[in-house]
């Protein structure tokens, strides 16, 4: 069984359709959410999803502060005035349908490969202080991993937010952060997945890949619908 796991489009839909190009021949495809928020293309980004949804090719969750945000109107205070700025104009040009898509979406999952040898949950932040909103970077001390894993039943812990990708492994368990497709954050401009063998054995069955896309073009159509210049800079420097 082969994994696909992705977060953190960010309404980058070129970035999207480069990664999926790489991706949709696994047989399931996890989204640890934000699919909203910074770009230029929330309707495109969402339509899409909801679609692979509607075929069972993907499961999502609803995703972090962004998707939160534009969705429900919720607490903007640990927004930057960039991110603010966004989420409002999100909120003005996002379909309905798509904001109702949004609200729906479950904020936890669960999954089990095929022979239920291992399980898997899904959730943007970290369960259970803050599973919107806390992140976990990858130099946190071990410490800290460990009393996460603690409130978690299941074997590996899938995570996105921090647009930074992690493999953690602690005592036979792992914590997996894929990066972000659509804005990551760790220097390197290009879009960020990962996929997973179930036929292999863990912890060496993830590998972490990147792929370039259409940077120019998404960046074109921030400034285009006049968003702040920065989001679009941002874009190529993987800041």
């Amino acid at each position: 069984m082969l994994i696909a796991l992705i977060s953190d489009i960010h309404s980058n839909w070129e970035a999207l359709q480069a990664v999926w190009k790489e991706v949709k021949y696994a047989d399931v495809i996890l989204c640890m959410g934000d699919l909203v928020g910074y770009g230029a293309s929330p309707n495109e980004v969402v339509e899409f999803v909801r679609k692979q949804m509607e075929e069972r090719t993907l499961l999502c969750v609803r995703g972090g502060n962004h998707d939160n945000a534009v969705a429900f109107g919720a607490d903007w205070g640990g927004f930057n005035p960039y991110a603010r700025e966004a989420v409002r104009w999100h909120q003005w040009v996002m379909k309905s349908e798509n904001l109702e898509f949004l609200r729906r979406l479950p904020p936890v999952r669960q999954l089990f490969t095929d022979d239920r040898e291992r399980s898997y949950l899904l959730i943007h932040g970290s369960p259970p202080r803050a599973p919107l909103d806390e992140y976990l970077f990858p130099w946190l001390p071990e410490s800290e991993f460990r009393s996460v894993l603690n409130y978690v039943r299941q074997d590996d812990l899938l995570v996105g937010h921090t647009h930074i990708s992690m493999l953690k492994v602690i005592d036979g368990r792992r914590i997996i952060n894929p990066g972000s497709v659509g804005q990551p954050r760790d220097g390197d401009w290009r879009a960020s997945y990962a996929l997973m063998d179930t036929d292999e054995e863990p912890p060496e069955n993830v590998e972490f890949h990147r792929v370039e896309y259409d940077v120019e073009e998404a960046a074109r159509k921030i400034i285009e619908e006049g968003l702040p210049r920065f989001l679009a800079n941002r874009l190529f420097e993987g800041l």
